[in-house]
């Protein structure tokens, strides 16, 4: 509401086997964790033309998935890192997060 875009978003929260077949066709589609092989596929086939699909993961299973994804479809493969200050003593210093691999890809 706050940003303008609420009468244009609809977000769902549901397992995906459910959620998917319940709703038409999404424009796009966001895995925020918990990627696997089952939710990518269901995701990119529920996706038409056009359709954007962009998933996170921060365990080597879901990175070497995500980098499939990459090779299979193209897209962007992206890692984040955070880090925030934290002090060490009295002084500061960084302490990481972990950090976050992301791959968006738009299906052709």
């Amino acid at each position: 509401d706050r940003l303008g875009v609420a009468e244009r978003v609809r977000i769902v929260e549901a397992d995906l086997r459910d959620g998917l077949a319940a709703l038409p066709a999404p424009d796009a589609v966001f895995v925020g964790g918990g990627v696997t092989r089952e939710v990518v596929d269901a995701a990119w086939a529920a996706l038409p033309a056009g359709g954007r699909l962009v998933l996170h993961g921060v365990t080597l299973e879901a990175e070497a998935l995500l980098v499939d994804c990459h090779r299979a479809w193209g897209g962007a493969l992206v890692r984040l890192a955070v880090e925030t200050a934290a002090p060490i003593g009295g002084l500061l210093g960084w302490t990481p997060a972990r950090a976050v691999v992301q791959w968006s890809g738009t299906k052709g």
